[in-house]
């Protein structure tokens, strides 16, 4: 059976992978967890969202699966999200999905739900998608397909959204070793500060790079940052994202911390590029992961697409730094390097028109925020100066308005300016945001394989 779960959490506290993380261990009363609870990364631009728009979900295996044993599953988890959502919240709208036996098997949910997993990463979906979803297969397997929610019960799409995910495991996957800290020192109880030794994180990284990542930010101007060690009031002590659920393990156990109360790693979608929809104007048609070109672009989703530098980075208000980009069709795009982006703005401040160039980001308020890109071919810049004697090698000085210019000791002359090089101090490749600016579900470099970095 499947469990789907989304939306328990709030801006103030709580989080939903801590509900699911207890739930993985007291559910083995009723059965056994297959592999690691899932935690799927969804649309990062949702603004309803809470924090990270994350859903939750558990493979379970039952050892009893009759009717009234199934009731009991349903309610006690039904009383633990009940427990442990922050209802006082107005984004706080908990959904819970419950997928039994037959319905697992099912090949025409499976595929409509993977849809709907794909979607839910890309795109944009109202409740009531959710709920047409869960009407007809309630409707088809009575016995074996359940939900339940709170509020608007919004968080239905993310519980459907994770049974896709859970039901089709050929996605791209990484790992998140979660460590959480003792609920009276969780901050919304009025405990103390996070304690995580910033030297073992630096530890951490120097031993696990480059299976793990974003644990670190060095390019903060000050001193290391810890990326991993969240600021709010929820139940998060740290987290440590890679490669494999060994790596975050291994890495783990060189953190130096308070007490852990208990820790769960998770299956993700995380640093997979997964949100990403690519613009190509060649493609036959335009599908959930492609459009045609930017006048197709829609708010609220990320894109990938290939342009040319049509106007310098102009710096505003804030330190965030704006550039157009011109596609294939003419079409200009306004794109962002926000102020949290840090060193990133310098290598934006360094294009120059005629650069060619691919850009990743989201799109909002006619704005491509830009989660990296790579640089293709570099424009020539030049810029215009007196002309240098060729008998002397000495600057020429102007010789008057419309009258060119001349050496004063070889009165040697040259009617106009010339063009000199200027030499670029940017090169054609990848260039990202810091680990602190980045999304989840963007793919840093460092996973990057040698092929990836050369397309």
């Amino acid at each position: 059976m499947l469990i789907g779960i989304d939306d328990t959490d709030s801006n103030e506290g709580m989080c939903t992978t801590y509900l699911a993380a207890l739930l993985a261990e007291e559910l083995k009363a009723f059965g056994v967890v297959n592999g690691f609870p899932y935690l799927v990364r969804l649309n990062p631009t949702i603004p309803y969202k809470t924090r990270g728009n994350a859903a939750l979900g558990i493979h379970f295996s039952m050892f009893d699966e009759n009717p009234e044993t199934k009731r009991d599953l349903i309610s006690f988890v039904t009383e633990k999200i009940n427990e442990y959502s922050d209802l006082s919240c107005e984004k706080t709208n908990p959904g819970a999905v419950f997928i039994f036996d037959g319905a697992c098997e099912s090949e025409s949910l499976r595929l409509l739900l993977y849809d709907f997993f794909k979607k839910a990463v890309t795109d944009v979906i109202e409740i009531e998608e959710a709920a047409a979803i869960l009407n007809q297969f309630e409707s088809e397997f009575p016995d074996s397909v359940f939900h339940f929610s709170l509020k608007n019960g919004r968080g239905l799409i993310g519980a459907l959204a994770v049974c896709g995910a859970m039901l089709n495991p050929g996605w791209e996957s990484t790992y998140e070793y979660l460590a959480y800290r003792l609920p009276k020192n969780w901050g919304s109880n009025g405990g103390p500060e996070r304690f995580v030794d910033p030297e073992s994180l630096i530890s951490v990284d120097q031993k696990t790079t480059p299976e793990t990542w974003d644990t670190i930010d060095y390019d903060k101007k000050t001193k290391p940052f810890p990326v991993c060690v969240p600021g709010g009031n929820d139940p998060v002590l740290f987290g440590i994202r890679g490669n494999s659920a060994n790596a975050v393990k291994t890495a783990a156990e060189f953190v130096v911390s308070e007490e852990v109360e208990r820790f769960q790693i998770f299956q993700t979608n995380q640093g997979t590029d997964a949100h990403l929809i690519s613009i190509n104007p060649t493609n036959p048609i335009n599908s959930i992961n492609s459009i045609h070109s930017v006048s197709e672009m829609q708010p609220l989703h990320s894109y990938i697409l290939e342009g040319t530098v049509d106007s310098k980075a102009e710096t505003i208000e804030g330190g965030h730094d704006i550039f157009k980009l011109k596609d294939s069709n003419g079409t200009l795009l306004e794109c962002a390097a926000y102020e949290p982006t840090g060193n990133f703005r310098h290598i934006i401040r360094e294009l120059i028109p005629g650069d060619e160039i691919r850009v990743y980001g989201s799109f909002k308020n006619e704005t491509l925020n830009l989660e990296k890109i790579k640089i293709l071919e570099l424009a020539d810049d030049f810029k215009l100066d007196n002309p240098i004697c060729f008998n002397c090698g000495k600057r020429m000085e102007s010789a008057g308005i419309g009258q060119g210019f001349r050496c004063k000791k070889c009165k040697t002359k040259a009617d106009s300016k010339i063009e000199i090089h200027i030499p670029r101090k940017i090169r054609p490749r990848y260039y990202e945001v810091p680990p602190s600016a980045r999304r989840h579900l963007s793919k840093p470099l460092i996973r990057y394989s040698k092929e990836d970095l050369e397309k």
